[in-house]
């Protein structure tokens, strides 16, 4: 953990939020590379969720929360956890993962546990009372619960269908911890698939096997993976079964992702006329909602969905796709490189174009035409290296994961051809600047 979070300094993937005033415990900035490859692998998974599913839509609601949505949702009799604190340092930590005595200062004189509220309030408008509050959304699930019959009466989509989500979320917790892992605000992807009742069993079954698959796609392979079935007296309250999928991070076997069977709690918390809807779950009687959060069968008799929840945090993603893919590799004659092997469609720079010298005027326009090509084709971040230094550019590209390195040099000048270096192997060939745009494309798809 210690070298990738060195990395991520270093190479500007990650940095502590608000450092120049000491930090602030819990946030992280994503630097100029991080951006990116968080963009990346959120790209990945909106392609994989919206684009290659014609029954499953896209959303991206508000960060503020009505209090009654989560009123509603459980997130208000729920959303905590217990918390001691230490008498002698002063500091806070959640009771399980205390035992008995203070993990920082080892003193035994602990607080008895009491509740914490996990969920961030603010206030709207210009008058602070206890009608003027919201909160910053737990999670992005319930803005798509809420948001079901919009998006059922502008697609006319039935069942089974989805919504899809990537978005913001707060957590006040009490101890966040392992860099990126554990923190206060963070984004999730997720997704609510709407069953049938009855074909919820098969439907997470499914989606299991489709997210393993997913994550193998972008560098995390099935042997650093562990599926976890949820006992039945760990669920959540809302959850039938949930299956987590555990990955070995730097610190210990954790949740990547969640598939969870919500059943058809969340439409029928939210849904009014609620005694005329048969709903499986127990759930608060609801007199403040004005729609009828459900769907009708052929025999047009009116039922609640239940929900199948694959939820990921793309922090969790990025830490998990950054340690697979980071190798310090033996290169011979007593020489080492630190390399980042990520999927070419996750890396955060997919091209350098390295001038042999930077300062020869027609080497550096030939550079930078080249560059401008094969940014215009639409892959991501081309980037111009022009530091003269051609072993230099080589090792920091090999470190930022940049799949392909193109030297322009002086024989390009006579002949029209480059020199591309593939990261892995480290290999070079020299191929025409007419079949450059082809090869890039290939190596990249």
């Amino acid at each position: 953990m210690e070298e990738l979070v060195a990395l991520c300094k270093r190479r500007g993937f990650i940095f502590q939020s608000s450092e120049i005033y000491g930090g602030l415990q819990g946030v992280y900035d994503y630097g100029p590379l991080g951006v990116e490859l968080k963009n990346n692998i959120k790209s990945s998974w909106w392609t994989s969720m919206v684009y290659e599913h014609d029954n499953i839509e896209g959303l991206d609601a508000s960060i503020l929360s009505n209090p009654l949505v989560l009123r509603y949702s459980g997130h208000e009799d729920t959303f905590s956890d217990p918390m001691v604190d230490c008498k002698k340092c002063k500091s806070r930590f959640r009771s399980d993962t205390v035992a008995n005595k203070c993990p920082k200062c080892g003193s035994s004189d602990l607080t008895e546990p009491r509740p914490f509220n996990l969920m961030f309030k603010t206030s709207l408008g210009p008058i602070e009372d206890e009608n003027s509050f919201a909160y910053l959304r737990p999670e992005t699930a319930q803005q798509i619960f809420i948001n079901f019959k919009n998006v059922v009466d502008s697609t006319s989509k039935s069942l089974p269908f989805g919504i899809a989500q990537i978005g913001k979320a707060f957590r006040n917790e009490i101890t966040p911890r392992n860099f990126i892992f554990r923190v206060r605000e963070f984004e999730q992807m997720e997704l609510e698939y709407f069953v049938k009742p009855g074909e919820d069993d098969d439907s997470l079954n499914s989606w299991v096997q489709k997210r393993l698959e997913w994550w193998k796609e972008q560098g995390v392979p099935t042997d650093s993976i562990e599926l976890y079935e949820v006992p039945i007296d760990e669920l959540a309250h809302y959850s039938k079964r949930t299956v987590d999928i555990m990955y070995k991070f730097p610190h210990g076997l954790e949740e990547l992702e969640g598939i969870a069977n919500r059943t058809d709690f969340d439409l029928g918390s939210h849904s009014k006329k609620q005694e005329e809807l048969n709903i499986n779950s127990e759930v608060k009687s609801n007199n403040d909602s004005n729609s009828k959060l459900a769907a009708q069968d052929e025999d047009s008799n009116w039922f609640v969905p239940f929900v199948i929840e694959p939820s990921a945090g793309v922090e969790r993603g990025f830490l998990a796709i950054l340690n697979e893919a980071y190798t310090h590799e033996d290169i011979g004659d007593g020489k080492t490189r630190i390399v980042l092997k990520l999927k070419p469609h996750l890396s955060p720079v997919k091209a350098a174009v390295i001038p042999l010298k930077k300062n020869n005027q027609e080497i550096v326009d030939l550079s930078i035409k080249t560059k401008n090509k094969l940014q215009a084709l639409g892959f991501g971040r081309v980037m111009l290296e022009n530091t003269g230094n051609i072993g230099k550019g080589y090792r920091r590209h090999d470190e930022i994961g940049t799949p392909i390195c193109i030297t322009i040099d002086f024989e390009s000048l006579e002949n029209n051809t480059v020199t591309v270096r593939d990261r892995d192997s480290m290999n070079q060939k020299r191929i025409k600047i007419i079949d450059l745009e082809n090869y890039f494309t290939s190596q990249l798809k």
